[in-house]
């Protein structure tokens, strides 16, 4: 367990970060943070003494909040922006198919487990689909839910 960002530096959160409960003045699943957001290292501390968890000032925001190693960048990093998000639900725009059999009907939904941003062809998603069906889209084959319900 390694710290990565010193005090002070910008980094980039990569992840939609939610009110777990512990920010004050605002609803459970309220976004504090969108990612994509720049600020800065406030403190570097550890939690359950096997994750590097940094405080980040979001100077733009007025927020302050605590974000997982694995969330955050360098701000100088290349960022591509993406239409979703890890865990944004999603369905098919089109019926997807396995060797000529329809494993996904065109609607159904499932969950966005990955985001891959670097790609050559852009940004694809790695997405868990109903029996247990785990295929990389790219994101024009997408579409989130609430499309899907309009």
């Amino acid at each position: 367990m390694k710290q990565r960002f010193d005090f002070g530096v910008a980094v980039r959160l990569t992840r939609n970060v939610r009110n777990d409960g512990t920010f004050p003045g605002l609803e459970v699943g309220n976004l504090l943070v969108r990612r994509g957001s720049v600020g800065y290292v406030m403190n570097v501390g550890t939690f359950l003494q096997d994750q590097v968890i940094y405080t980040i000032n979001f100077l733009e925001l007025g927020r302050v909040v605590g974000c997982r190693d694995e969330e955050l960048v360098l701000a100088t990093d290349p960022w591509v922006e993406s239409r979703f998000e890890t865990r944004e639900k999603v369905s098919a725009r089109l019926a997807l198919s396995i060797r000529g059999e329809v494993v996904v009907p065109a609607g159904t939904e499932g969950e966005v487990f990955k985001v891959l941003r670097d790609l050559p062809d852009g940004v694809h998603y790695h997405v868990h689909f109903p029996g247990g069906h785990l295929l990389q889209m790219a994101e024009a084959l997408l579409q989130s839910t609430e499309e899907t319900h309009a």
